[in-house]
Formats: C-alpha cells, structure tokens, sequence
C-alpha cells in the first residue's frame, strides 16, 4: 500500500499536519450536546471527518477524562427523559382514545 503524498499548498509547500490540544478535542467532543451535528463540526473546524471527533471520544472514556465521564452522564441522564417522554406520550395516546369516543 502506497502512502498519499501530501497536497500541496498554493505556494507549492506540502501541508503540514496540525498539532491540536487536548482542550481543543475535549471541547469538540462536547459540541453535539449544544446542538451541533457532527459533520457541521468537521467542516466548520476543518477536521477530516466525524470519525476523528468519535475517535477523540473513545480516547477521553478510555483516559477517564472528566469531560468524557460528563459526556456519559448526559446522555444516561437524555435517555433517562426520552423514556420518561415516551412513556407520557404512550399515556396521552391512550387517554385520547378514551375521550375521544363517541359516547
């Protein structure tokens, strides 16, 4: 398997690789929970794609970061309320067909 040169830039100089901080891959692994989708956040950052930012996440959970155990217990605590929505949706159903009889 052959490696991929790199490209080169306008000024005809390969490009160089990026160094990024540890802050810099806590904070983009936490973007989704404001909202962002993952491939919104690779392009506005220039990142490759949405694998690198799910790559940074496993390396935190793996690391024990307290950003990744954050990151976790948000989403135990979202799909925690999803079930509790699920379940008031079901009972909103139910009580429509009730009431909605013609009696």
């Amino acid at each position: 398997m052959s490696r991929r040169q790199p490209e080169s830039s306008d000024a005809g100089e390969p490009r160089r690789r990026r160094r990024l901080t540890e802050v810099f891959k806590a904070e983009v692994v936490q973007m989704p929970l404001d909202g962002h989708s993952a491939s919104s956040i690779c392009e506005r950052l220039g990142l490759s794609g949405p694998n690198v930012r799910s790559r940074w996440k496993r390396q935190l959970i793996r690391r024990g970061d307290s950003t990744a155990e954050g990151l976790e217990a948000r989403v135990r605590e979202l799909e925690a309320e999803f079930r509790r929505v699920e379940r008031e949706r079901d009972i909103l159903k139910k009580a429509l067909s009730i009431f909605g009889r013609d009696g």
